[in-house]
C-alpha cells in the first residue's frame, strides 16, 4: 500500500491540515480558524459469532480513529457488504448493535451504503469535530517523551483461537470487553495534559502503527516488551499457533524496521505483531504528564519511551 499511495497525485490545498502523507488515523480538513472535520472510514468482515456485538465493535473500532486525533464524533455513514441470501435477523441485530454504540458516543448514524456480497463485511465512515491547533496527529512524538498505552493485546489471536474451536469462552468474553471499549475516556483524559503526539493500535498491530508514529516523528520509539500488557489466554493461543494471517502480514511489512537489544520469546514478540480491533491510543506525551495520565484513567500504563532517531525507527528492549 506504502508504494501504490506514493503514486497517488497530491493536490495542493491550505485547508488540508492532515492528508495521507503519514499514514496518520484520520484525515483532517480545516473550514474555519477554530474549527476543522476529522474523517475516517473502516469496515471489515466478522470477528466474533454475535451478530449484535459484531456491529458495536464494528462502531467502536471505526470511532477509534476520531478519538486518537483528539477528535469529537459527530455523524457517521454505515457500509455494508451482505449476501443476497443472508439471514435478515442477523442483519438487524448487526444494525441495533452498531447503532447503539454509535448512540453511547454522541454520534449521528446519517445514511449508509450496502452491496450484494457472498462475504459479510461491515462499519462506518465517521465524520468528527476538532479544532485546528488541538490536532493530536502521529508525527508529535519528541525526544523524552513517555509512550503510555491504554488497552491490552491479543485481540487477533483470540479471535483466530476462537475460529478453530480452542478459545475459551472466559478468554473470549475479556476481548470482547476491551473491544467495545470505546477510546473516548481515553481521548478525553489525553486531552487534558499536553499530548504531542496520539495514534490507535489496530489493524497493523502495536509494532506497525508504532513505526508509523516514529516515522511520521523522526524518532526512535524504545517499547519494553515486558511491560505491555496482554488478554487473558492471548499467550497461550499463541504459542498453540492460533497466529492470523494479519499477524504474518504485519511482520513480513515491519519487522524490517526493528531493532532488538535481547531476545523476546516468539510468542511475545508474536503479540506485539498481532493485528487488534478496537485496540488501545499509544499516546506520547512528557514523563511527569505520563504518570499523572496513568493514574487517572484506568487500564493506562507506560510501556516506554521516545529517543532521538536511532538506526531503526522501533528498538524493542
Amino acid at each position: 500500500m506504502d508504494r501504490v499511495l506514493a503514486a497517488v497525485p497530491r493536490w495542493a490545498d491550505e485547508n488540508v491540515l492532515i492528508g495521507f502523507d503519514t499514514a496518520d488515523d484520520a484525515g483532517v480538513y480545516k473550514l474555519t480558524p477554530e474549527l476543522a472535520l476529522v474523517q475516517t472510514v473502516d469496515f471489515f468482515t466478522p470477528i466474533v459469532d454475535d451478530p449484535y456485538t459484531f456491529g458495536a465493535i464494528a462502531a467502536a473500532n471505526a470511532l477509534s480513529d476520531i478519538y486518537a486525533m483528539g477528535g469529537r464524533p459527530i455523524s457517521s455513514l454505515s457500509i455494508l457488504a451482505w449476501p443476497g441470501k443472508g439471514d435478515i435477523a442477523d442483519l438487524e441485530q448487526i444494525l441495533k448493535g452498531g447503532g447503539e454504540k454509535m448512540h453511547e458516543a454522541g454520534c449521528a448514524i446519517v445514511g449508509g451504503h450496502s452491496i450484494a456480497d457472498d462475504e459479510i463485511k461491515f462499519g462506518y465512515a465517521v465524520t468528527g469535530t476538532i479544532h485546528p491547533a488541538r490536532v493530536k496527529a502521529n508525527a508529535g512524538a519528541r525526544p523524552g517523551d513517555a509512550l503510555v498505552f491504554t488497552k491490552r493485546l491479543g485481540t487477533g489471536v483470540i479471535a483466530t483461537a476462537l475460529k478453530r474451536g480452542i478459545a475459551s469462552p472466559e478468554h473470549v468474553e475479556a476481548s470482547i470487553e476491551s473491544m467495545l471499549a470505546l477510546n473516548r475516556r481515553a481521548c478525553d483524559a489525553m486531552l487534558r495534559f499536553d499530548a504531542h503526539g496520539c495514534t490507535d493500535v489496530t489493524g497493523f498491530g502495536l509494532i506497525g502503527h508504532a513505526r508509523e508514529m516514529a516515522l511520521a516523528s523522526g524518532v526512535t520509539l524504545e517499547i519494553e516488551a515486558a511491560r505491555v500488557q496482554l488478554l487473558p489466554g492471548a499467550v497461550d493461543y499463541a504459542r498453540a499457533g492460533a497466529i492470523p494471517g494479519g499477524l504474518k502480514n504485519n511482520r513480513e511489512f515491519a519487522s524490517c524496521a526493528v531493532a532488538g537489544l535481547r531476545e523476546i520469546p516468539r510468542e511475545i514478540e508474536d503479540l506485539l505483531y498481532d493485528p487488534q480491533t478496537s485496540g488501545g491510543l499509544l499516546i506520547a506525551l512528557a514523563e511527569s504528564d505520563a504518570a499523572q495520565l496513568a493514574a487517572a484513567l484506568p487500564g493506562a500504563y507506560s510501556i516506554g519511551r521516545v529517543l532521538p532517531r536511532g538506526e531503526k525507527p522501533i528498538c524493542l528492549i
